[in-house]
């Protein structure tokens, strides 16, 4: 029995007491991404984040109609609730939830850096996931635009956080002491997690069991994919961010591999649903370049992307609670009372990679092609240090 115990205790630590390797999750995120797309609503967070701000501010009565996205049964809201509630789950599971505060002047940078992204990813039909990663997966031209204005405007945010490090040095936030005879609640936290995990599958199971079957789909899937980027820290930031100011493109490779991986697979249903070709093919490339600029400069200062935002908002990290917020709301504004449906159209229209290269096949080459030589030229810069900034 002990040793059954024993092994049970060394399982659990892999899982749960260790990150995952990127690789492992840039994989597994292309095959979750494929399930949801399967199920007819292909992965993204600023849909969801906009369903979240169009409720606030319909129960505030600043929108006179309601909603014609339900909170919690609409699929891009169902999405985003379920990226937050895996990744919830998941830092209870590996006692990494708590509420971490932030010094003031990281909280303004929170509610400045969620504005942004919530503007930019509007103008770029989507966040990093919808405008940049399932965007290029689904053949949309602007996905590659918005990989271009993401590059951008990462370089502009890291040149204002190497100026704020000068400049306006900021002391760490006091830590709190655990109170001498107090409840641990770090040894608590994996059965509240379990039991979290037990309640969604049972809600998944309601809806199924309702007729609502593909938001139970939609559900797991983004569960499942909030426990994997918890699991290994992946965050769309540090793809952009990182090479630049670090060196390191570890971060780059995982998202260049998954974004292959989506590509292949994504192609692969299209191919055999001639009627599904144009899903997500609505972005334009010139929302999705001036949009990702915007964005790149909101995520650096936010400290986390639209994916990373909610996963670290899922830990308990107060700046990255704040960000998604402004980034909810401000998306919400500007999508209906700036960047309307008319006004997008006038900006321009939507391709499809195929039908501009003749076929799936050499859409599939270009991309891995862009996809290769981003990988190629950040291990490049890993090796010699030429574009890091700092």
């Amino acid at each position: 029995m002990s040793v059954m115990v024993e092994k049970f205790k060394e399982g659990y630590g892999v899982l749960f007491d260790r990150n995952w390797p990127l690789w492992v999750g840039a994989i597994v995120l292309a095959l979750l991404g494929a399930i949801c797309m399967a199920a007819g609503r292909p992965w993204g967070v600023a849909g969801g984040l906009r369903v979240w701000g169009d409720w606030i501010f319909y129960s505030i009565g600043l929108y006179k109609q309601a909603p014609g996205n339900a909170l919690w049964l609409s699929n891009p809201a169902i999405l985003t609730w379920g990226l937050l509630f895996g990744a919830f789950g998941s830092a209870l599971l590996s006692r990494q939830f708590a509420f971490r505060p932030a010094p003031p002047l990281e909280l303004l940078k929170g509610l400045v850096g969620g504005v942004f992204m919530g503007v930019g990813s509007v103008m770029a039909g989507g966040c990093n996931v919808g405008g940049f990663y399932t965007a290029i997966a689904a053949g949309s031209v602007s996905g590659f635009a918005m990989m271009v204005g993401l590059l951008v405007g990462a370089l502009i945010g890291l040149k204002y956080l190497m100026w704020e490090i000068e400049h306006l040095p900021s002391k760490p936030p006091k830590q709190r002491t655990a109170k001498e005879g107090g409840r641990d609640w770090k040894k608590v936290q994996p059965w509240l997690g379990l039991i979290f995990f037990v309640f969604l599958v049972g809600w998944a199971y309601g809806l199924s069991y309702r007729a609502y079957t593909q938001p139970a789909v939609l559900m797991l899937a983004a569960v499942g994919i909030g426990v994997v980027i918890q699991r290994c820290r992946f965050c769309f930031v540090r793809s952009f961010r990182d090479p630049f100011m670090t060196g390191e493109a570890v971060a780059t490779r995982a998202v260049a591999l998954s974004v292959i991986l989506s590509v292949l697979i994504f192609f692969t249903i299209k191919w055999f649903r001639a009627d599904w070709q144009m899903i997500y093919i609505y972005h334009h490339w010139i929302g999705g370049l001036v949009g990702g600029i915007i964005f790149g400069i909101g995520m650096l200062l936010a400290g986390g992307c639209g994916s990373g935002s909610v996963w670290r908002a899922g830990e308990g990290q107060w700046k990255l609670i704040i960000a998604v917020l402004t980034f909810a709301l401000s998306n919400s504004l500007f999508k209906n009372y700036v960047w309307t449906s008319k006004f997008a159209a006038a900006w321009g229209k939507p391709y499809f990679l195929p039908d501009l290269t003749g076929g799936y096949f050499w859409a599939i080459v270009i991309t891995a092609v862009v996809m290769l030589l981003w990988w190629a030229v950040m291990a490049w810069n890993e090796e010699t240090d030429r574009l890091t900034m700092v």
